[in-house]
């Protein structure tokens, strides 16, 4: 006897206070929000991951502004040593 695969798919839920709805229970409202919560969350993800990159780079002129301004005012304390 040969043995039958069955896939069976998985209907998506969400947890709502500890609660797990079928998306298939949902009213259609209940269905928009879910997908602009979803929409929501993944561009909170998306900013977040932007500000590292943003966040890095700052750090980044910051110091050579920082650098700079410490070898000016080594340029000038060497050429007023000079006098």
């Amino acid at each position: 006897m040969a043995n039958k695969e069955t896939v069976k798919e998985e209907e998506n839920t969400i947890t709502i206070d500890g609660n797990e709805l079928k998306e298939s229970e949902l009213t259609d409202q209940q269905k928009y929000l879910t997908s602009q919560c979803r929409d929501l969350l993944n561009k909170k993800s998306r900013i977040e991951f932007e500000l590292d990159q943003v966040q890095a780079s700052l750090n980044v002129f910051q110091k050579a502004l920082v650098d700079s301004t410490k070898e000016v005012a080594k340029e000038i304390l060497t050429e007023e040593g000079e006098e």
